[in-house]
């Protein structure tokens, strides 16, 4: 296995530009009427809270370049970054209707909410389901959550998903993925907003690398094998 790590760049996601651009001038027009009109102290209050805001925000849409390079097309690459919570057999309810071997990710405000391929294939599905808002660490967040699946089908004909599950605080999920896209390492497949959790539900016969809580990097942590 080749899993060689290049320089990392930090830029602003494109799903939260246009927030940021709106939260600056938002700012701007709240501090300069304060720094006019307003005493000196209660000024200096609102500013440093607004800016903390502003830095926050920027920080949770930061998009660090990750380029992961594998000799083996069977790894699975963590999806999102977070913590494992889940490792379990379970019946996959929407699509597979079977037992698939769960593996859960959950994902606090503070990381990186970029969604990437976790291995390469094509797309069979991709599908949005609107739901409840409820905490991303509930087992049942799985199927009661607003949530996205998308369905991979690998070179060999191996079909694995991927869902996206909003949590409580987390109220949009993007997909980029559509039926028929070629799905590629290093790339993005969705993005999701302020808290959340991503499954992956595969074979029962994938070898799992990594346990239940264990933090893993998003398009850098192997976290398991195809067999």
């Amino acid at each position: 296995m080749g899993n060689k790590k290049r320089k990392k760049r930090i830029r602003i996601h494109r799903e939260g530009r246009s927030l940021i651009a709106m939260l600056t001038l938002l700012i701007f027009a709240i501090n300069v009427p304060m720094f006019m009109y307003m005493p000196t102290w209660l000024s200096a209050i609102t500013l440093l809270l607004t800016a903390t805001l502003l830095v926050f925000v920027t920080y949770f849409f930061r998009n660090p370049t990750r380029i992961v390079e594998v000799s083996d097309d069977n790894l699975l690459i963590a999806p999102a970054d977070g913590r494992i919570v889940v490792i379990e057999p379970t019946v996959e309810q929407e699509y597979f209707h079977e037992k698939r071997l769960q593996v859960s990710i959950f994902m606090s405000p503070f990381n990186v909410h970029a969604n990437w391929y976790p291995i390469e294939g094509t797309v069979l599905v991709s599908e949005h389901q609107d739901g409840r808002h409820q905490g991303a660490w509930l087992p049942k967040s799985s199927t009661e959550n607003e949530r996205s699946l998308v369905v991979i089908e690998t070179a060999s004909k191996v079909q694995l998903a991927v869902r996206q599950i909003a949590g409580a605080m987390a109220r949009r999920i993007v997909t980029y993925a559509k039926p028929g896209h070629r799905a590629q390492r290093n790339e993005h497949f969705g993005f999701i907003k302020f808290g959340s959790r991503v499954d992956l539900y595969l074979p029962l016969d994938t070898e799992i690398y990594v346990k239940v809580g264990e933090a893993v990097t998003g398009n850098e942590t192997v976290i398991g094998r195809l067999n």
